[in-house]
């Protein structure tokens, strides 16, 4: 999928889909940009190397399958008379993932050096991964079960993978400061991520924003701060400098009446789940395990250099210096699990020895851990109680320069599709004000 004059094109754009997806479901974002910029200079491309279960495959192999075709799409358009200058990316939900990757390798083959790295985003995309956060049973199953049943991208989602000889998760190596990952994102003029505060069930808040809090659990304790030059009936992008506040008013405690009514909304819609859930989970799990196998089998093609790319060429060192039934089933399994946080922290030890009465290493690891998070978390909301590997994920994340966009969608109960206009729905008006946000944003 792609529009634009391929011999007038000074500004190639890459699209990068979901997992389960295809370039499809960009559709939206291709024909906002090229509405936006119709002087065919900007030639918008969605590669379709990695669709629907080839995503399966792990977030490298899916990189280095779209990089393989960014390089051959350059090559074409050159040869058919383009003056490219520019490059920008940008990446929905995993295939926000699979861009980090992408801008790690075209920054170490040289790409950049020859077409400027202009705009970066991402669309709901789970840059700390999508494991359950705490220490509950629950959320051990939830782990466990998805980076099992999802082959080598739900290891790597999951943080249950050690990557290559980095003795790290993948997206632990995509955030390290000295990772050719971040040298390579901060070539980027604009760089923005947009997240859904609320009901997306595949990627929450915390993950798509790359934040250690998330004040959108309880919306009556909170005021937005909507960005400002937006319509009154499109206000949907929060203001990402000051989105939310507490409120200073006492709430007013729901009658039963509202609380009925609230409820009784989704009777409809949990009563089908009941019924559908039983029947989606097993069809995902058996669906998963013929996926997972086939996934092995190419990839085991893809090392050995037998799936049509060179692997070779993008297996530079990493560190310098140094389908829909399965996807609601993922969603509604994912939607269960309920948000935990880090204790308060205690009172700074008095001194070595008191530090030595702790009855065991793991009690003292996360008291450091609470301790050293609280320092760095300025809001009034607790800090989400996240391993070590995603806090260090924030900070390399950090230092990019990321400009981040929370979208409140509160019109539709799968803000995941609507933020990119998955399809052409009615009632996706608010993701189609995201989507021209972004559009209008775009350095041309």
């Amino acid at each position: 999928m792609e529009a634009g004059n391929s011999d007038k094109a000074t500004h190639l754009c890459v699209l990068t889909h979901g997992m389960w997806g295809k370039p499809l479901h960009l559709k939206h974002l291709k024909e906002t940009l090229s509405k936006q910029y119709p002087s065919g200079e900007l030639y918008v491309f969605a590669p379709n190397s990695n669709a629907e279960y080839l995503t399966y495959d792990g977030i490298e192999t899916g990189a280095e399958r779209v990089t393989h075709e960014i390089e051959a799409k350059i090559a074409e358009l050159t040869a058919a008379g383009a003056k490219l200058k520019k490059i920008s990316i940008a990446g929905y939900s995993l295939g926000g993932l699979v861009a980090r990757y992408v801008v790690g390798l075209l920054h170490k083959n040289g790409v950049f050096d020859t077409l400027e790295p202009t705009n970066f985003t991402t669309f709901a995309t789970p840059h700390l991964g999508t494991r359950a956060h705490g220490t509950g049973y629950g959320g051990a199953f939830w782990n466990n079960l998805g980076a099992k049943t999802l082959s080598a991208s739900g290891a790597q989602m999951f943080l249950a993978d050690s990557f290559r000889d980095t003795g790290k998760p993948l997206l632990s190596t995509l955030a390290d400061p000295n990772s050719i990952f971040i040298q390579g994102l901060k070539r980027f003029k604009r760089k923005s991520v947009y997240a859904n505060t609320l009901n997306d069930r595949s990627v929450p808040y915390y993950t798509a924003c790359i934040t250690r809090v998330d004040p959108f659990v309880d919306l009556d304790a909170v005021d937005l701060h909507y960005l400002e030059g937006q319509a009154a009936e499109a206000e949907v992008i929060l203001d990402p400098k000051n989105p939310v506040t507490a409120k200073k008013t006492p709430q007013t405690a729901l009658t039963l009446y509202q609380r009925s009514s609230r409820s009784l909304t989704n009777v409809p819609f949990y009563a089908l789940l009941t019924v559908l859930l039983p029947i989606g989970a097993t069809f995902f799990l058996v669906n998963s395990g013929i996926q997972s196998f086939r996934s092995a089998a190419r990839m085991k093609l893809h090392e050995e250099g037998k799936a049509g790319i060179t692997t070779h060429k993008y297996r530079m060192p990493l560190l310098e210096d140094a389908r829909a039934m399965q996807e609601r089933v993922y969603e509604q399994l994912n939607n269960n699990q309920q948000e935990e946080y880090l204790p308060t922290p205690p009172p700074e030890p008095a001194s070595s020895a008191s530090s030595a009465s702790s009855s065991s290493t793991q009690l003292a690891d996360e008291k450091s851990l609470a301790r050293q998070q609280s320092r760095k978390n300025h809001s009034s909301w607790p800090t989400l109680a996240l391993n070590k590997d995603q806090f260090a994920m924030i900070d390399g994340l950090d230092s990019v320069g990321l400009i981040k966009y929370p979208c409140h969608i509160d019109q539709v109960r799968h803000t995941h599709a609507a933020i990119v206009v998955r399809s052409e729905r009615s009632s996706y008006p608010q993701g189609r004000a995201v989507v021209q946000h972004w559009a209008s944003n775009f350095i041309l």
